[in-house]
């Protein structure tokens, strides 16, 4: 095969060849965005799943779909060491500057850059940490307080207004949501329930963990009102196959049934992986179609590249009692894990690993699919963590 032509495309947020089995939440988006564009109510997305399933991916997505249709849209990417205002201002501030060189007369953007200039104002950084070259007086008593959880609902409502002054609409889409303070992500569900009061053209598409719902309704008891909370999973195994198969087709060659069984039974419909196989499978390949025992040929170097290049990255963020934790959940087996089988496993009690787990579940390495149960937030890392520390021995 040629690898120039290799049409698979493992990375993070790189968008697929083919977008499969996701027609269902890209539908449920173009519903949001069409209602909202007339005028009409409409829940908003926050998109949950685990690592690997392509939540950046069809983020991405949905905001060339509301560009196609004539929304401004606004993306940032929450960090755990990064406050939400200095994130969101400056894309804020190019947002504010289009809809004021569209046609429709009106003083609403003017009144919402001097909005967002008090917001700044009220932000609480470091000289030269923001710099986004704003000069216009701010709008006194609004936006300026220096709390986000009124601050932030005034912002959004000028932006709404100046939207709708011009006939426009808003996407705002935050990745990894998850990293959002308690007080930050408090502040855009204010932000949001004043969107749905006021009727404005301003809709939110978030994408993060599993632990995005329940650190919602933790925020705020009305946000499952306000939201749809959408689980990206694995694919099926008709949709893994889809996804794997099209985009070789495109370029001449075809893959066997066994092939295609033995690609999903060693990726588990997990679409990061199903690009990373076909990408090394193409590699490995003389001639189409592609069989069986390229498969598993191919098991070697994918591993490797999965070790190195998806694994080790968060596995190098913890610490040795992380590690060790991790790895008596790896020697537990897959899926959900009580959090007494990890201390007994562990040899201590069960009230002194909370620590631990709490720093795992803030790091986004683990969540809590129900009361007392753990879970790995990144599918597969169990199977690594045992290649990665093979002789664990409990402490």
């Amino acid at each position: 095969m040629n690898p120039i032509k290799n049409p698979f495309s493992p990375g993070a947020g790189s968008p697929p060849p083919e977008l499969a089995g996701r027609a269902p939440v890209l539908e449920q988006a173009r519903i949001l965005l069409g209602r909202v564009l007339i005028g009409k109510p409409e829940k908003s997305l926050l998109l949950t799943g685990l690592r690997g399933v392509g939540k950046t991916v069809l983020l991405n997505e949905v905001r060339r779909m509301a560009q196609e249709v004539g929304y401004r849209t606004v993306l940032v990417e929450a960090h755990e060491d990064k406050a939400l205002g200095p994130l969101i201002a400056a894309p804020l501030k190019t947002v504010f500057f289009e809809l004021d060189r569209m046609a429709q007369a009106g003083d609403r953007v003017k009144r919402g850059l001097r909005v967002l200039r008090s917001f700044l104002g009220g932000l609480k950084v470091k000289v030269g940490e923001l710099e986004i070259g704003l000069d216009i007086d701010p709008e006194t008593g609004a936006a300026d307080s220096g709390d986000i959880e009124i601050d932030l609902p005034n912002l959004f409502e000028a932006l709404g207004e100046a939207a709708k002054e011009k006939k426009s609409a808003v996407a705002i889409l935050i990745d990894e949501i998850q990293y959002l303070s308690q007080k930050e992500l408090g502040a855009v569900i204010m932000a949001m329930h004043r969107m749905q009061q006021r009727q404005l053209p301003v809709v939110l598409l978030g994408a993060g963990l599993p632990v995005l719902p329940g650190l919602a309704g933790e925020s705020k008891s009305y946000a499952e009102r306000l939201f749809a909370f959408p689980d990206i999973g694995a694919l099926s195994e008709a949709d893994s196959n889809q996804a794997i198969s099209e985009p070789a087709l495109v370029e001449g060659v075809k893959l066997s049934s066994a092939a295609l069984a033995e690609t999903y039974r060693r990726t588990k419909g997990y679409p990061y992986f199903i690009q990373e196989w076909g990408y090394q499978m193409w590699n490995l390949a003389v001639n189409s179609p592609i069989e069986l025992e390229v498969v598993k040929s191919a098991a070697e170097s994918v591993i490797r590249r999965l070790d190195q290049n998806f694994f080790r990255v968060r596995f190098d963020r913890l610490t040795p009692g992380e590690k060790n934790f991790l790895r008596a959940m790896a020697q537990l087996g897959s899926g959900a894990i009580r959090s007494g089988d990890i201390a007994n496993c562990l040899g201590v009690k069960v009230n002194s690993i909370g620590p631990v787990r709490s720093k795992l579940i803030k790091k986004g390495m683990i969540y809590s699919p129900a009361y007392g149960d753990i879970a790995f937030t990144v599918p597969l890392f169990d199977e690594f963590m045992i290649r990665a520390i093979p002789e664990f021995v409990p402490n």
